[in-house]
């Protein structure tokens, strides 16, 4: 249950329960107070104590028994948390309801459907109170600047509707409450934080799109047009900035549009599209000063200590992982703006997933690199690590095809840089060996990273002495004989001919052959192991 509201500020229980509540927030045991402060998001990692901010609310994600749940809150207790998040139970057992009733804390379910990750950005979101080149002074239209949530509370009470603003990849940037009153498809693009494509692609086919971004009028939508599920009409109008178009506004609204609700709506676009710019510029300071952060941290220079402490991250134990696109030959059939757009993409991608699941993740794109800097408290930090760059690229799949290399954990500001070398090594190891893997750390590709630096120092020094690889070369091509591939296809298969053979798609008595004649061009016993080794080595570190 709820006590009586007031005016609440932006972190208090009043904000998240207003936003968040019913769509995807239910109070199953307990009260709480709706002007109580929210201090932060707490992540239940079972392997790794949180630190726990004042007044957190608690996400309690797999929790195994009735047992393990008490425990949990019993502990988010005496951190003085104020509630715990379970998903959606039928029942609660007894011992749960015990020890929230011992611990003053309230017992919030996360309604089905919706995600531990979204649920979380949602969180963090409506709680972000002082994010860069945002002061609580500054209002546009009597609302904080740049607090599209309360935009769109206000839009939403004008209209007698719920009301969501969207970019224009009809991606959400903010709803306000009331949204269980729409329909199903609006909670299902609440809950994703994005409207579903099958839906999007309907509304470009009908041009409703081309609409919106022509006009400066509200765009009308019948339920009946869009699809299956849709039972709310949709009322859209663009915000724009001059002839930018900034973002839309969606009502689910009930009756006609009536010329008092096309001014309210048209005056609303304005107010949204000051608030979209302000939070644009904040979001374009925010992410140059975090560049800069990271940019100094991972450089391990006199600067990186106040950098990593500017950061949340000072006097930890941390690694650096760093990702890049998986880039085709040359840049095939790709604008340097879009991959621009994509590596920007990556790092947000990265940044959002790593604050869900790693408290205190720095993230940002440097160069053509997108470097993180993550908690390293224990020594299974580099596992960790590579689990969770495994379950992101998952997540990302073939819209950003990308490569993730880990550091060793630095135990000192200075060895940070040495970590973030470490995985710029890991990095170069994948992306020069196709199909290999997406993910690794030092431990698993050192060996060819000592290779690829072999063959750098070879290509520098530009040394041209004749040996065994240089008569193959001169021999091969003079006659074209395949001497060089027959000696790498016969190393490759530990010296079984008819494997080897195979691999050439050749007749293993032409391989032997062929053999034969490496040894004679080549002046080489591929008997002696020594000399094997040599031309092995050689073979691997060739500048290219």
């Amino acid at each position: 249950m709820l006590a009586d509201m007031s005016s609440p500020s932006r972190s208090s229980w009043g904000r998240v329960y207003g936003d968040l509540g019913v769509t995807l927030l239910e109070v199953v045991h307990g009260s709480i107070d709706v002007d109580q402060h929210v201090g932060g998001v707490v992540i239940h990692d079972p392997d790794d104590e949180p630190g726990y901010p004042s007044h957190a609310i608690v996400l309690a994600i797999g929790m195994p028994d009735a047992d393990a749940l008490a425990a949990l809150i019993d502990e988010a207790g005496r951190h003085g948390a104020v509630a715990v998040v379970v998903r959606a139970p039928a029942t609660l057992p007894d011992a749960v309801v015990q020890a929230a009733d011992s611990a003053g804390v309230a017992i919030l379910s996360l309604t089905r459907g919706a995600t531990w990750t979204q649920l979380a950005s949602l969180l963090r979101s409506v709680l972000a109170e002082d994010d860069i080149g945002r002061t609580s002074a500054e209002s546009l239209g009597g609302v904080p600047s740049g607090d599209l949530f309360a935009v769109a509370n206000a839009i939403s009470a004008l209209l007698d509707a719920p009301v969501t603003i969207e970019d224009r990849s009809s991606r959400v940037l903010a709803f306000s409450s009331r949204q269980e009153e729409a329909d199903q498809p609006r909670v299902e693009t609440i809950i994703g934080r994005q409207v579903p494509e099958r839906y999007s692609r309907v509304l470009t086919e009908l041009g409703v799109f081309r609409r919106l971004y022509q006009d400066d009028l509200p765009v009308v939508i019948d339920p009946m047009d869009i699809g299956e599920g849709v039972t709310a009409q949709r009322i859209a109008i663009a915000a724009r900035a001059g002839d930018e178009v900034l973002g839309s506004i969606w009502a689910a609204m009930e009756g006609p549009l009536t010329d008092e609700r096309t001014a309210t709506l048209r005056d609303a676009a304005k107010l949204v599209a000051l608030h979209l710019l302000r939070v644009r510029a904040g979001e374009d300071a925010e992410r140059r000063l975090r560049t800069e952060l990271v940019s100094r941290a991972i450089e391990g220079g006199a600067e990186a200590r106040d950098a990593l402490d500017r950061l949340g991250l000072g006097g930890q134990r941390v690694c650096v992982a760093a990702a890049a696109l998986i880039t085709q030959p040359h840049g095939e059939g790709r604008r340097d703006q879009d991959l621009i757009a994509d590596r920007e993409r990556l790092a947000d991608a990265l940044a959002l997933t790593l604050s869900a699941v790693q408290r205190g993740a720095a993230v940002a794109l440097v160069g053509d690199t997108v470097y993180g800097i993550l908690p390293a408290a224990d020594h299974a930090a580099e596992e960790r690590a590579a689990h969770l760059a495994e379950d992101f690229l998952q997540r990302v799949d073939t819209r950003l095809p990308a490569l993730i290399g880990i550091g060793q954990p630095a135990e000192s500001v200075a060895d940070i840089s040495r970590s973030r070398a470490q995985a710029r090594r890991v990095l170069r190891v994948l992306s020069e060996r196709p199909g290999y893997r997406r993910v690794g750390t030092l431990a698993e590709v050192e060996t060819a990273s000592l290779l690829l630096e072999l063959r750098d120092l070879r290509a520098a020094r530009g040394d041209t002495v004749p040996g065994v690889l240089t008569r193959l070369d001169d021999y091969d091509a003079q006659n074209d004989a395949h001497l060089i591939a027959t000696l790498t296809a016969w190393l490759d298969s530990f010296g079984d001919v008819t494997a080897a053979a195979a691999a050439c798609f050749v007749h293993p008595n032409t391989f032997r052959y062929r053999l034969r004649r490496v040894m004679e061009v080549g002046g080489i016993d591929l008997h002696d192991s020594e000399e094997r080794f040599a031309v092995m080595l050689e073979l691997r570190t060739r500048p290219l």
